[in-house]
């Protein structure tokens, strides 16, 4: 995105133009058609700037909601910005530790920056990318929240003077997304180094456990059932070493390693329960087994088994109604019999690709139905079951 064009997007012409490019963006879906349309009122690079603008607010809807209308982004800062759910979560957690002011250090299009002065905490940001910081402080007036916005080397940056250092590493490099921290920006030796003071620190949630430094908590955040990220907690901040969040309409829920006394691998009773992917992520399945009297069907897969019904934010929860053929041609017959036509497959532990299976399997009856493939004891098995 060129930065001048950006900048005089801010102006009231640059407003006017970016009104009727979202106007088209909703009318027109060909981009070139788009352009043409607006070529009369700015520059190229404006009516650029315009139109990607509109149609990136039109992206962001499902992600911010009824601020995106508001709001500005660039392509890579609206995937990468923390969700407003989950940056909430983040900012109430540092206004219950009596955070007072924050630097944010890489603050991107400036997600968390928002969460946080919402709050009510007094918070600052820096990026390398100067459209990334024009943008994040573009967003802060819009959303008319207070904090300060600049370009500057996060690595270089005296952060002694704020309460908590916030960082949010982009794993991205020239070849695209990458799962190796010492190719993060920041890199991952910046981050320990972080992490000896009061800090928090975003990663991504397939971050392996023996990466996580000593005396630092790690938090997996779910929201409605999609795993978003790790959050490292350091100094006062951390209170456990693992926990699992899960997000959803009712409000959270959190679970940690004191909540898991362990639970025994036993026969499948009544009732399955799927855990929540943070839960998983966290290692603290047998935490869910325990809260529900139950547990591990296997001790190598994540689905815990009860005698009783509970309803668990921690997880999805069937009733088990039969167990069947766990080979394909039987599997197949046994659910004719039944009438099942529309089939939802569940499944952890096993080598199969329920799109594939369900269209080997060619149902065409009226009734729907979900299975669970998994192991038990070593073995595949195959469980019917019903949501509840």
């Amino acid at each position: 995105m060129d930065l001048d064009a950006f900048r005089w997007l801010l102006t009231d012409d640059g407003q006017a133009l970016l009104g009727r490019a979202a106007e088209i963006v909703a009318a027109e879906p060909d981009p070139l058609r788009a352009s043409t349309a607006l070529r009369s009122h700015g520059t190229p690079e404006q009516v650029a700037a315009a139109l990607t603008q509109a149609d990136l607010r039109a992206r962001a809807l499902d992600k911010f909601g009824p601020d995106a209308a508001r709001m500005y982004f660039t392509p890579d800062g609206l995937e990468q910005a923390t969700r407003p759910a989950v940056a909430a979560h983040r900012a109430a957690r540092l206004l219950a530790a009596s955070t007072e002011t924050l630097v944010d250090l890489g603050c991107g299009i400036g997600g968390d920056l928002l969460a946080a002065a919402r709050a009510g905490i007094t918070a600052a940001g820096v990026d390398l990318d100067p459209v990334r910081v024009e943008v994040a402080r573009a967003n802060l007036a819009s959303l008319g929240l207070g904090g300060a916005v600049t370009v500057a080397d996060a690595t270089a940056v005296d952060h002694s003077g704020f309460d908590v250092a916030f960082a949010d590493p982009a794993r991205r490099g020239p070849a695209g997304r990458t799962f190796d921290a010492g190719a993060w920006t920041p890199p991952w030796p910046f981050v320990v180094s972080l992490l000896h003071r009061d800090a928090c620190v975003k990663v991504a949630p397939g971050i392996p456990h023996d990466l996580v430094p000593e005396r630092v908590e790690a938090e997996w955040v779910s929201d409605h059932g999609e795993v978003k990220e790790a959050a490292l907690w350091s100094g006062r901040l951390a209170s456990v070493r693992r926990r699992a969040t899960v997000i959803r309409d009712g409000g959270l829920a959190t679970l940690t390693e004191e909540d898991d006394p362990g639970a025994p691998v036993r026969p499948v009773g009544e009732y399955l329960y799927e855990p929540d992917g943070a839960v998983v992520r966290a290692h603290l399945v047998t935490a869910v087994a325990a809260g529900v009297d139950g547990g591990l069907v296997d001790e190598h897969i994540a689905y815990v088994t009860s005698d009783a019904s509970y309803r668990t934010p921690f997880a999805r929860s069937y009733r088990v109604l039969e167990e069947l053929p766990y080979r394909e041609k039987q599997l197949r017959t046994a659910l004719r019999e039944r009438g099942i036509g529309r089939l939802t497959i569940k499944k952890r532990g096993v080598d199969v690709v329920p799109e594939q299976l369900r269209k080997r399997l060619a149902l065409a009856g009226d009734a729907e139905g979900t299975i669970v493939l998994t192991r038990v004891a070593g073995q595949g098995v195959c469980l019917l079951v019903e949501p509840f």
